[in-house]
């Protein structure tokens, strides 16, 4: 995948997920009145990239996310909340696919098929047990998904079969790995069954009758139709594109100082004339990123009352404020200052 490079030193690439999810934050926040540029800003994401519905975000990266629209809605509850801005359309042509299935079973089976293209940073499992079915979502590597997004996903999942089905189906139990929230009263309207938090995984349990009934907008020519997008799109899909990648690396290096080329280039598993080739493929350089990223953060963090410009300058991985401020009188005309007042 990587070419002749034979360093056993790089690491394996990032996981990655549709930059759809992304969308459906943005919405999200939007409906409570909030910004999300300045958010996907300091999460180190390129809001561009939500016009391209095969694009794709470091899971990390999306992680940020999830945690600074927490903090800034401060409700725990917010995954449930983004999963009512999720369309059919949020995970490309998998949800057509879906939509068409003959049977919740064949839906599910689906999800579990071709789940790498939402998210290749966590797997799905769908078991037949003795008296139901078992739908479970787990890390397969790297950072595990925010709890938010399990949230978001097992809701999504829970809203699909009241569509194929009818308002009444529910899971027959949620068990979910993150604590309580303060209030769990969103959880119990959201899947009307007994939840349990501080379980050992992230499962719905479903109940067998409702999985194997047909469905009465079952079609399989065109379930089939899209199932060959999806594969498509699969044979298309990178991790992710480069220059999102060294976006989300230098948010996180950053304020250790301005990490060197090889540096960032040993982290998304390339060797430096790689990593250059790729970059000018793709129309930037290394400088150019660096000076993108930390004009991108500025904007967000200058107009934060929360940091004091020191601590920003910090956190862009200046040598000292006076360069901070030179750079930013660069990129906007103005001081840091100025430009908070």
């Amino acid at each position: 995948m990587f070419g002749a490079n034979t360093n056993t030193n790089v690491k394996s690439p990032e996981p990655s997920a549709l930059s759809s999810w992304g969308l459906a934050i943005a919405r999200a926040l939007q409906s409570r009145g909030r910004d999300p540029n300045l958010l996907f800003a300091r999460a180190g994401l390129d809001g561009a990239a939500l016009r391209d519905p095969e694009a794709r975000y470091p899971v990390r990266a999306i992680t940020r996310l999830w945690r600074l629209a927490v903090e800034e809605t401060n409700d725990r509850c917010f995954g449930l909340e983004v999963a009512r801005h999720v369309s059919p359309t949020t995970f490309h042509a998998l949800g057509f696919s879906i939509l068409s299935s003959t049977t919740l079973r064949e839906a599910f089976e689906r999800i579990v098929r071709y789940f790498r293209l939402v998210s290749d940073g966590a797997g799905t499992s769908f078991e037949r047990l003795d008296d139901a079915y078992r739908f479970s979502v787990n890390a397969l590597y790297g950072e595990p998904p925010a709890e938010e997004a399990i949230d978001a996903l097992f809701a999504v999942v829970v809203r699909m079969g009241r569509t194929v089905t009818d308002r009444r189906f529910s899971p027959l139990l949620v068990e979910l790995r993150r604590e309580p929230p303060p209030d769990a009263m969103p959880f119990a309207r959201c899947f009307r069954a007994q939840i349990v938090f501080g379980a050992p995984t992230n499962a719905l349990m479903l109940g067998v009758r409702a999985c194997e009934q047909r469905l009465n907008g079952a079609n399989p020519e065109v379930a089939r139709m899209n199932d060959q997008a999806v594969t498509e799109a699969l044979d298309r899909m990178r991790t992710a594109r480069l220059s999102d990648r060294v976006r989300s690396a230098l948010v996180d290096r950053l304020p250790s100082g301005e990490p060197s080329e090889s540096e960032i280039a040993r982290s998304v598993a390339k060797s430096t004339r790689t990593f250059q080739r790729n970059l000018s493929a793709e129309g930037t350089t290394y400088s150019r990123l660096v000076d993108d990223t930390r004009r991108e953060l500025a904007m967000a963090y200058v107009l934060d009352n929360r940091y004091s410009l020191a601590e920003v300058a910090y956190l862009l991985g200046f040598s000292g404020g006076n360069n901070f401020a030179r750079a930013f009188r660069r990129w906007t005309g103005k001081s840091p200052s100025e430009f908070r007042r």
